[in-house]
């Protein structure tokens, strides 16, 4: 039961100036809980009545008179204020968790949608580095959290895999290249071509040239430049999965650039047919002064195409094959002129799909700890952070837990865990400093506490070793501590719609924190395992409840929920 709609269907009964979902959006729940467990403000009521919002509330106060749902319903200062009925309240949330199990918090909200998502789109064979972590996790998370509501989702990593940068590396390759060596350590060494190829440049101009005819080859799909870019493509990949692998993350599909370049052809020719293009010294543009933007330019003067281009194909396409009601893409701050451009010239072209393409950005991330930039200049590559807290992991749990079983796994599920944690934990939109100390700490606001915490609900249910049955007395957990519990876990659902309506990971990722803090406060007052059988039965209903919700809850931001820690 939501008693945030229970108690909008009420009012909707009772008032006629607004709408159901009106209602539904001012119903809030009040900063002190001893005001009551929900309000509703009347003062949007007050020009429709032309009353004072005190006398309104206490006219709908009359209306609604004694409830089975509600200990009572009080008018206070132009709110009607709502204290649920406790014992019923904590049966209905409790119940509903123990029935749903894993699939608590679930919805069909998103029943017969389908949503692309498209993020990290890393360089084939560039680092795959630090700066790439937030779109891969804020897109891996609103992937599992438009998921878990019902939608049909379509994971995409947009490889950068086109341009003429692939000339310059076969160049680099057929001049300098060996596969045993490139293959021993592909990104590192396809990197020393690429560097090596500009250096020799400044030099020699004609490799420049050289590039660029081979670049045309590969557009007109010459045997030798294929094979040697689907060499390049195959080995980096190759380095990205294992990365991948580490994060839990998976693709549908890794269609980038390279997949649209037969598909700009018939999207130039319709953006000159409607007259959306004109000609400026050469090159094509979309002029969008009117819409107070600079000129997109479509193609240059030799009539190359760019990201613009592509990236119009490529939603075209997506549009075409997948028909989405909702086309993501998980892409930096740095990159919202482009995206206000381009969504504007697909609104020229007359698709109203247009509103249905949407920008996530992000922030920044930064390095706290500079003893990170071990590589080349200021590049870190993600795994080498990785493998680092998974490293300092497991000697924490050498020190605390040498006897732990599977030592290696949950070092690496907590490791990675508080890496991934540290991003989603931050609003996306802002900028945030990576510090692996803090990160692994499992004390404050991280990834290990939460996992702790998790663990612990799972250590206690071990020990009790009982079958919490639906035989439970909800009546004995009548204490302040037990209650905020029951009021946090009856919130996840309404906290999983937000998330996924605001494209907001950390709202997650906060609200676990917070259930993780009130779960140890009510360890910490309530002991379990006593000799009462109905209040040890009830206690123990409880830990389940939050066992269940922390996993769901952690999933849903890439985290493991390790049993042992």
């Amino acid at each position: 039961m939501d008693y945030k709609l229970e108690i909008a269907k009420l009012l909707d009964e009772k008032i006629e100036t607004m709408t159901y979902d009106e209602i539904v959006s001012l119903v809030e729940y009040p900063k002190n809980t001893s005001m009551g467990d929900f309000a509703f403000p009347c003062f949007k009521l007050a020009k429709a009545y032309r009353k004072a919002p005190v006398q309104i509330a206490d006219e709908l106060k009359a209306q609604i008179g004694e409830h089975e749902l509600f200990k009572s319903v009080d008018s206070v200062a132009g709110f009607l204020n709502f204290t649920l009925n406790q014992e019923h309240f904590i049966k209905t949330v409790m119940s509903d968790v123990l029935n749903a199990g894993e699939k608590y918090g679930m919805s069909d909200i998103g029943k017969n949608k389908k949503v692309i998502v498209e993020y990290s789109s890393v360089n084939i064979a560039k680092p795959f580095h630090m700066g790439h972590i937030r779109s891969t996790m804020i897109g891996e998370s609103l992937h599992r959290i438009y998921k878990h509501l019902g939608y049909n989702t379509v994971a995409i990593n947009h490889l950068g895999d086109y341009g003429t940068q692939f000339g310059k590396l076969i160049v680099g390759y057929k001049l300098w290249g060996s596969k045993e060596v490139v293959e021993a350590d592909p990104i590192n060494e396809l990197l020393k071509l690429y560097v090596r190829f500009h250096n020799e440049a400044e030099e020699k101009p004609e490799l420049n040239d050289e590039a660029r005819a081979w670049f045309t080859k590969l557009e007109n799909e010459d045997e030798e430049a294929v094979e040697l870019w689907t060499l390049f493509k195959d080995m980096s990949l190759k380095v990205f999965n294992r990365v991948y692998g580490l994060l839990g993350v998976t693709f549908d599909s890794y269609a980038g650039e390279s997949f649209y370049s037969d598909k700009m052809p018939a999207i130039l020719q319709e953006l000159r047919e409607k007259h959306i293009v004109e000609k400026s010294e050469g090159a094509e543009i979309v002029n969008l002064e009117a819409y107070g933007m600079p000129p997109a330019l479509i193609t240059k003067k030799d009539g190359s195409s760019l990201y613009m281009t592509r990236d119009l194909a490529a939603a075209k396409y997506r549009k075409d094959h997948y028909d989405f009601d909702k086309n993501i893409y998980v892409v930096g701050s740095a990159q919202k002129l482009h995206f206000q451009q381009w969504f504007k010239i697909i609104e020229l072209m007359g698709y109203a799909w247009s509103k249905d393409c949407i920008h996530v950005d992000f922030g920044m991330v930064s390095l706290e700890d500079g003893s990170l930039s071990t590589r080349k200049g200021q590049v870190v590559f993600l795994e080498d952070v990785l493998n680092k807290a998974i490293e300092q992991t497991a000697k924490i749990i050498d020190e605390k837990n040498p006897n732990l079983e599977n030592k290696a796994e949950i070092a690496k599920q907590v490791g990675v865990g508080a890496v991934v944690f540290q991003e989603l934990y931050t609003s996306r939109t802002k900028d945030y400093s990576f510090s692996l100390d803090k990160t692994l700490s499992f004390e404050g606001e991280t990834g290990p506490y939460v996992q702790y915490t998790h663990a612990r609900a799972c250590s206690v249910l071990r020990k009790a070793d009982a079958d919490i049955s639906s035989d439970i007395d909800y009546s004995k957990l009548d204490d302040d501590a037990s209650k905020d519990v029951v009021r946090l876990i009856s919130k996840f659902n309404e906290v999983v719609v937000l998330a996924h309506k605001n494209y907001e990971p950390h709202t997650v990722a906060r609200y676990v924190v917070e259930l993780a803090q009130s779960f140890n406060r009510f360890y910490h007052d309530n002991a379990i395992l006593v000799e009462d059988q109905a209040v040890k039965n009830a206690r123990l209903a409880l830990v389940k409840c939050v066992k269940l919700v922390l996993q769901s809850g952690l999933a849903l931001v890439c985290l493991e929920a390790p049993e042992q820690m």
